[in-house]
C-alpha cells in the first residue's frame, strides 16, 4: 500500500524506517534524550550494514557505490569516522 499526498509524493520508505526504529526503541524502553547515540547508530546500521530486499540484498550505501571492507563492518565504520576531519 502506498500513501499518496495530493502532489503524488509517497512516504512508504520513511514509514518503513520509522517502523523499524520504533521496534528497536521498544526493546531499549524508549529514548529519554533528543540527541541519543541510539538514533545515529541505528541510522548507520540501516544505511551501511542492513541488506534491503528492495535493493536485491544490497545496503543503501552499496547501492550508492560505497563499500565497507573488513570482517567487522562496525569497527571499519567507527575507524573511518574517527579519521574524518571536521
Amino acid at each position: 500500500m502506498h500513501t499518496k499526498y495530493s502532489r503524488g509524493y509517497k512516504n512508504n520508505k520513511m514509514e518503513r524506517y520509522n517502523g523499524e526504529f520504533r521496534d528497536r526503541e521498544k526493546i531499549v524502553r524508549g529514548i529519554k534524550i533528543k540527541d541519543s547515540v541510539l538514533i545515529n547508530g541505528y541510522q548507520m546500521y540501516h544505511n551501511y550494514l542492513r541488506p534491503h530486499m528492495g535493493l536485491n540484498g544490497m545496503t543503501p550505501a552499496q547501492a550508492c557505490g560505497i563499500n565497507i571492507e573488513g570482517d567487522n563492518k562496525w569497527i571499519t565504520l567507527i575507524r573511518n569516522a574517527s579519521r574524518r576531519e571536521v
